[in-house]
């Protein structure tokens, strides 16, 4: 079976090493284990939701997404050299 050497955070090695079920379960093993959850949900699909429900968004909530969506930055380039 072929490996690949990864790094990670202290943080992630930490909840590998808890998520453990035996004392011998290899972190392949816990990784394998975990769920990845795919279910995302676009702009698109969350109007057309509240749109078939006939939901109205308060004023206060457009402000606060208004809001949130001016301080959305893009995601850091997980590939960039350092």
């Amino acid at each position: 079976m072929a490996t690949k050497t990864i790094s990670l955070k202290e943080e992630a090695y930490d909840r590998l090493r808890v998520a453990r079920r035996y004392r011998d379960e290899s972190f392949s093993e816990v990784v394998m284990r975990a769920t990845w959850p795919e279910d995302t949900i676009t702009g698109r699909a969350l109007l057309d939701m509240l749109g078939a429900r006939r939901v109205h968004l308060r004023s206060e909530e457009l402000d606060r997404i208004d809001e949130i969506n001016q301080r959305d930055q893009p995601p850091e380039d997980k590939w960039a050299e350092r």
